[in-house]
């Protein structure tokens, strides 16, 4: 069969969404857009992360096309040098 057989046309997304894939399977280093959290200090963005830091890139309003990127640390919640919403690293596992 033909290599791209399945796929949207841009080539990412099987046709018909994810359903039935496992998120897991699709995002194996959550790189797609978390669910969405208040980001206040007692409902902080939650970033997985295998380690005990990752690169975080905030867009602090939604019509806004500048990225501001800053270091997340394991512990407690960080805001973002900009707009101050509050993030917080999570332990994530990879899938075996």
């Amino acid at each position: 069969g033909h290599r791209d057989e399945g796929w949207g046309r841009e080539g990412g997304v099987p046709e018909g969404g994810l359903k039935g894939w496992g998120l897991a399977r699709c995002d194996p280093y959550s790189m797609f857009r978390p669910k969405r959290y208040a980001g206040t200090k007692e409902d902080p963005n939650l970033v997985p992360s295998i380690g005990d830091k990752r690169i975080v890139g905030c867009v602090c309003e939604e019509d806004n096309s500048c990225v501001i990127w800053f270091w997340l640390h394991k512990g407690e919640a960080q805001r973002c040098p900009s707009c101050g919403a509050h993030y917080k690293l999570i332990p994530h596992e990879l899938p075996h």
